[in-house]
C-alpha cells in the first residue's frame, strides 16, 4: 500500500447534518497521516472508486474507522464494517457537469438552484448525488438554496437523487464551482420549463435579494449604480439635452464571493429584470447560445434590465466565432430606449475586450475585498439573529484577511456547528462563543487564497522570536509600518519600500521570521518556493507572475513571499532555459515597479545566495531593503532552545544556558533538531520515559552535527558588511 493511503473500517454516519452531503468523517490523526486538512478532497476505493470531501470525525471516534453516509457508501460499493482505501486526490474545478434525474427535477429546478445545491461537492462520473447542499466548510452552498428548492420542487427535493453522467475535465474527480455549468444528461442546460422564458433566462432570481442597506462595504458602489440607472431609465431627457446618449451598460467586477451579483440584484430589486446565467449559456453549442441571448434581449425590449452573471464564461478571451453575434445582440439591447445592461465578472482578464467597448459596457464598478472594519460589520450582520455570548468580533475580523462575505458566512456556519455540537452534548441552550469562531478560523480558507500556497501562520509573532533585535526592527519598518501607518508616510511625503530581501545561511530562521511577521500584521500570505512559477510554455510563466500579484492585490493587506528567490530570478543572460528565467525576472520587475502601483502589498524574498539574484531586482523601488539574518549567537541559541523545549519535559540535569554556549556552529534548525533527536533517544532508552535528560542530549549531539558552513557564513557576512 502506498504510504499516502490508509485502510479504514467503514461505519454509517448517523449525523443528520452530514446526511447525503458527500462529506466523509475521519479521525484528525488519520487526516494528518494522509497530509490532509479538513475539507480537502479524498478518493475512496472499494468495489468502485469515488471521491468526496474529508471532514473531522467527532471527539472519541476510533482512529481506524471512517464515517460515510449511505449515498457515498453506495458510490464506493461498500457496506458497513467493510474496508475502504482512503487517499488524497487532486481535483479540478469543473467547467461542466452533466447529471440525470427525474422528469420532475428536470422540469422544476433552475440551473442556478441546481448549481447552488451541488456547490462544493466532489464528484466522479457514475456517482449518485443528492440535492441536499453540502453547506459545510468553504466554497459551499447557502441556506436560501433550500428555500428555492422547496418552492419549485416541493418536499420531494430532500429525497431526489441525481446521477453524474459526464464531467469536463473528464476522467478525474472534479469539484463543482460557482462558474461550473450544470447540464442534464441529454446536454441541455438545467432549466425549468417556462412558457415565456428561454433556457437559462429567468425573470428575477428565485432567491430574494437582500435590502440595499445590508450591503456592508458596498454602499458607495450601490449608490453609484442606482444613480446611473435612475438617470438612464427614469430621466433620459436630461442626458439628451446635454447631447449624451442615455444608454447604460455596467460591468461589475471583483474577486469571487465578494457579492457582485448580490449587489446587482439588491439595486435592481424594484425593477423588471431578465437574467442570463453566463456559465450555463456558455456551455451550450453556438446555435443555442445565440438563441438564448436573442430571447433574453427580446424579453427585455419592452423595458427593464438585462443582467448577465459571470459574463466571462459566455464571452471568453480569446473570443470564439459566435462571440461577435452575441455581442451584436447585447448592443441591440443597450441601444433600446428604457433598457439597461448589467454584467458581472470575477475574472475580467479572461473577458472578451469588446464587452468593455463604449457601445456596450461603458461604465465599470469594482468591488474589493472587505477590510477589517467591513469584515467586523459583516460578521455583526451575519450573527444578528444568533444567540451569542462575549464575542470579540474585532479579533475575528483582524484574523481573517482576504475573507469575502461568502467566506464569513461559511465561518459563521462552522462556528454554529461547533456550538450546536456542544449544546447537543450538554443539553443546554445553544450559544455561540468566541472559541467557536476562533476554532472555525482553522477550518475555513478564504476563496481569495485558492490556487496559491498558504503559509502556516499560527500564533507566533515577532515578539516570540528570540534575539535578532536589529533584524526584527528592520522588518517591522519595511513591512508592517507601511501597512499599519500609511498616513505617516504620506505626511512625510515619502513612498514606503515595496520589497525586502531576507538573506542568510540555511536554517537560520528566514521562513520562521516571515511566518511571525505575517502573524504580527495579520496579513494574508501568498508563498512561492524556488522556481514554481517556471513553465516551459511561452507566456505561461509571466501569466503566473501576474496572477500571483493580482491575488495579492485582491487580498490586501498581503505579503508575497518568494522563497529561494535566487532560483526564481537569477541573473539575466546566464541561463540556458530558452529565456524563461529572463522573462520571469522582467515580469517581476514590471509588477514591482510598473505602471500599476502596489497598494497594501509587500514583496519579501528569501535566499542564501544573494549574489546570484539579478541586480535589477535589488534596486530602489523593488527589493530595496536587504535584511541580513545572521547565524544565532549563544544568546539567540538559548532563546531558540527555550522556545523549542516548551513542550519537551526536560530533566533537572539539563542546563540550556550551558548547552547554548556549547553549540557554536549550530543553526536554529539544528537546535530544534537536537531536541527532537534527544527525545527519540530517551524513547530508545525507555519507551515510557517521562523526561529528556542530559545524557540523551549528549547522545543526540553525536547524530545532529552543526550544518553551518563557516566559509558560507563568512561570505554572507562580508556581503552584508559591503552593503
Amino acid at each position: 500500500m502506498n504510504s499516502a493511503e490508509l485502510a479504514l473500517t467503514v461505519r454509517l454516519n448517523p449525523s443528520a447534518a452530514d446526511a447525503r452531503r458527500g462529506v466523509v468523517r475521519a479521525h484528525p490523526e488519520a487526516l494528518a497521516a494522509l497530509g490532509l486538512r479538513e475539507w480537502d478532497a479524498i478518493t475512496l476505493v472499494g468495489a468502485r472508486t469515488t471521491a468526496a470531501v474529508a471532514g473531522r470525525a467527532p471527539a472519541g471516534f476510533p482512529t481506524g474507522t471512517v464515517l460515510l453516509d449511505d449515498v457515498t457508501m453506495s458510490n464506493a460499493g461498500l457496506t458497513e464494517n467493510s474496508t475502504v482505501i482512503v487517499a488524497p486526490v487532486t481535483v479540478y474545478g469543473a467547467r461542466t457537469v452533466s447529471v440525470s434525474g427525474s422528469a420532475l427535477a428536470v422540469n422544476s429546478i433552475s440551473d442556478t438552484t441546481l448549481r447552488q445545491a451541488l456547490l462544493g461537492k466532489v464528484v466522479t462520473v457514475g456517482d449518485t448525488v443528492s440535492l441536499l447542499p453540502r453547506d459545510l466548510g468553504p466554497g459551499t452552498s447557502t441556506a436560501p438554496t433550500t428555500a428555492a428548492l422547496s418552492r419549485t420542487f416541493g418536499v420531494a427535493w430532500t429525497s431526489e437523487l441525481l446521477t453524474v453522467t459526464g464531467t469536463d475535465p473528464a476522467g478525474t474527480p472534479v469539484s463543482i464551482q460557482p462558474n461550473t455549468a450544470l447540464m442534464w444528461g441529454n446536454g441541455t442546460p438545467s432549466t425549468p420549463t417556462k412558457a415565456s422564458n428561454a433556457a437559462a433566462v429567468s425573470e428575477k432570481e428565485p432567491i430574494a435579494p437582500i435590502p440595499v442597506e445590508n450591503l456592508v462595504g458596498a454602499q458607495a458602489q450601490a449608490g453609484r449604480l442606482s444613480e446611473w440607472l435612475s438617470l438612464a431609465l427614469d430621466e433620459p431627457e436630461l442626458l439628451r439635452k446635454l447631447g449624451a446618449s442615455p444608454h447604460l451598460g455596467v460591468l461589475v467586477t471583483g474577486p469571487a464571493g465578494v457579492g457582485k451579483a448580490t449587489l446587482a440584484r439588491a439595486v435592481l430589486a424594484t425593477r423588471r429584470v431578465v437574467e442570463l446565467d453566463g456559465p450555463s449559456v456558455g456551455a451550450t453549442d453556438a446555435a443555442a447560445r445565440i438563441e438564448q441571448v436573442s430571447k433574453a434581449v427580446e424579453s427585455v425590449r419592452s423595458g427593464g434590465i438585462l443582467l448577465v452573471t459571470d459574463i466571462d464564461a459566455l464571452l471568453p478571451d480569446p473570443p470564439e466565432p459566435v462571440s461577435a453575434l452575441i455581442l451584436e445582440q447585447l448592443r441591440r439591447a443597450v441601444e433600446t430606449p428604457g433598457v439597461a445592461f448589467v454584467a458581472t465578472s470575477a475574472r475580467p482578464e479572461t473577458l472578451d475586450a469588446r464587452v468593455r467597448g463604449q457601445d456596450l459596457c461603458d461604465r465599470e464598478l469594482s468591488l474589493t475585498l472587505p477590510d477589517a472594519a467591513v469584515r467586523r460589520s459583516l460578521l455583526e450582520l451575519l450573527l444578528l439573529s444568533a444567540p451569542t455570548e462575549n464575542l470579540d468580533l474585532g479579533v475575528i475580523a483582524s484574523r481573517s484577511p482576504g475573507f469575502v462575505v461568502a467566506d464569513l458566512a461559511a465561518l459563521c456556519r462552522e462556528a454554529a456547528l461547533r456550538a450546536a455540537s456542544r449544546a447537543a452534548k450538554t443539553r443546554d441552550e445553544p450559544i455561540m462563543l468566541q472559541d467557536d469562531l476562533v476554532g472555525a478560523l482553522d477550518v475555513i480558507r478564504p476563496l481569495s487564497r485558492s490556487g496559491t500556497e498558504e503559509l502556516s501562520i499560527g500564533s507566533v509573532t515577532l515578539d516570540d522570536v528570540g534575539d535578532m533585535v536589529e533584524t526584527k526592527q528592520a522588518l517591522t519598518e519595511a513591512v508592517l509600518w507601511p501597512l499599519q501607518h500609511p498616513d505617516s508616510f504620506a505626511r512625510l511625503g515619502v513612498d514606503p519600500p515595496r520589497g525586502v530581501l531576507l538573506y542568510g545561511p540555511p536554517g537560520c530562521g528566514k521562513t520562521y521570521l516571515v511566518r511571525a511577521l505575517a502573524s504580527s500584521g495579520q496579513l494574508s500570505v501568498h508563498a512561492v518556493k524556488g522556481a514554481e512559477l517556471m513553465d516551459k510554455w511561452v507566456g505561461a510563466s509571466e501569466k503566473a507572475v501576474r496572477e500571483l500579484f493580482q491575488r495579492a492585490r485582491d487580498s490586501a493587506p498581503s505579503l508575497i513571499f518568494l522563497d529561494e528567490v535566487d532560483a526564481l530570478a537569477p541573473r539575466r543572460g546566464q541561463s540556458s532555459d530558452s529565456g524563461v528565467s529572463d522573462r520571469v525576472v522582467a515580469a517581476l520587475l514590471t509588477e514591482l515597479d510598473g505602471v500599476e502601483p502596489l497598494r497594501d502589498v509587500v514583496v519579501l524574498g528569501a535566499t542564501n545566495r544573494p549574489d546570484l539574484i539579478d541586480p535589477a531586482l535589488l534596486r530602489p523601488g523593488r527589493l530595496e531593503r536587504l535584511v541580513f539574518v545572521p547565524p544565532p549567537d549563544a544568546e539567540a541559541r538559548r532563546e531558540i532552545l527555550r522556545t523549542s523545549s516548551r513542550s519537551v519535559p526536560l530533566a533537572d540535569d539539563v542546563d540550556l544556558e550551558a548547552l547554548a554556549e556549547d553549540l557554536d556552529g549550530y543553526s536554529a534548525a539544528d537546535c530544534a533538531a537536537l531536541l527532537r533527536e534527544a527525545a527519540l533517544s530517551a524513547m530508545r532508552r525507555n519507551i515510557d520515559a517521562a523526561a529528556v535528560g542530559a545524557d540523551d542530549i549528549e547522545t543526540a549531539r553525536v547524530k545532529v552535527r552543526p550544518s553551518l558552513d563557516p566559509e558560507q557564513v563568512a561570505h554572507l557576512q562580508a556581503y552584508a558588511d559591503n552593503r
